[in-house]
C-alpha cells in the first residue's frame, strides 16, 4: 500500500513508513538520528512515532 502524500494530520503523521526513502529521510532528521538506527528503532517497537521517539531516548540514555 503506497504513503498518502495527500494526508498531512492525523494518524498518517504519527507512522513511520522507513520503505519510503523521503519519509526516512525526513524522520531520521526530525529524530536527530541516522535512518539505519531510525529503521532499528521501527524493526523494535513499530512504526508508531511515539513508541520510536521513546525507544531512540531510552538508547540514547544507556549509552548504545
Amino acid at each position: 500500500m503506497s504513503d498518502d502524500k495527500s494526508k498531512s494530520q492525523g494518524q498518517d503523521r504519527e507512522r513511520i513508513n522507513v520503505n519510503q526513502e523521503y519519509e526516512l529521510r525526513d524522520w531520521a532528521k526530525s529524530l536527530k538520528t541516522t535512518p539505519e538506527r531510525l529503521k532499528e528503532a521501527v524493526q523494535a517497537v513499530g512504526d508508531r512515532a511515539d513508541k520510536v521517539r521513546e525507544y531512540l531516548g531510552e538508547r540514547d540514555k544507556s549509552g548504545s
